[in-house]
């Protein structure tokens, strides 16, 4: 009999815009072919929760949700360190795949500076290669990550047949005033700005190899239909000052 694997746990993060037509889009990435976990899938940003994502250095540096509030929002089957762990973990993950980065200063303003976004895109490469730390590289700039910008809203583990499983929390935050996504990176070869209708068209046409959990997430975004409607069931933070 096959042993079966505990889930790693896991972050997800869905970047969303308003449209001219009042309706919105989702930012989704390709990973490349050659990876051993879903190689040419579209995805939404995301990796592993690391330990470190809930270190006291860690939560120095975070505002607005506090580790109990994360644990009334995921559940009470988790600690409280590990649930706001999750928090962290995708804004790391989406810093560290796209360079999006959901932080606010020391005044609480979530508008970076333009030079500041310039250093930051050029750090990232630093917090890749492991030579600093995610602390390390906010604290440098006098960043927070801004707990309150990602939404919780869907909660996925992969089914006991697979090899390789996660406990994934999925979440929903705007895309931050003057930020834009790298169009690929190490773990990117491809990404888009669509509509969560136009995904799944092109998933049911071939044009796009997307995993169940994803459609599931596709599927939930389109019922709203509207940027309004979305803002209104989410709650979503502006993206705005």
């Amino acid at each position: 009999m096959q042993e079966t694997r505990l889930p790693r746990r896991a972050s997800t993060i869905v970047l969303v815009r308003p449209t001219a037509d009042g309706a919105f889009e989702i930012f989704m990435t390709r990973r490349p072919q050659e990876m051993r976990f879903l190689g040419g899938f579209f995805v939404f940003p995301g990796g592993s929760v690391k330990r470190s994502d809930a270190a006291p250095a860690m939560l120095e540096l975070c505002r607005g949700l506090s580790p109990e509030d994360a644990r009334t929002r995921l559940g009470d089957e988790l600690s409280a360190e590990d649930a706001i762990g999750h928090w962290v973990a995708a804004i790391r993950e989406l810093y560290e795949e796209v360079g999006v980065l959901l932080t606010v200063d020391g005044e609480g303003g979530a508008i970076m500076a333009r030079e500041t976004r310039e250093r930051m895109a050029a750090r990232r490469q630093s917090l890749l290669s492991g030579s600093v730390s995610f602390p390390e590289l906010l604290a440098s700039e006098e960043l927070f990550c801004d707990l309150g910008s990602p939404v919780y809203f869907y909660h996925r583990v992969t089914p006991e047949r697979y090899a390789m499983r996660f406990d994934t929390r999925f979440f929903l935050a705007p895309l931050p005033e003057g930020q834009v996504p790298l169009s690929v990176s190490e773990e990117v070869t491809e990404s888009l700005w669509i509509t969560p209708e136009e995904g799944l068209k092109r998933s049911e046409r071939g044009r796009m190899a997307i995993i169940p959990p994803t459609l599931s997430t596709l599927r939930t975004l389109a019922d709203l239909g509207t940027w309004e409607a979305l803002c209104r069931g989410f709650a979503l933070p502006p993206p705005g000052p």
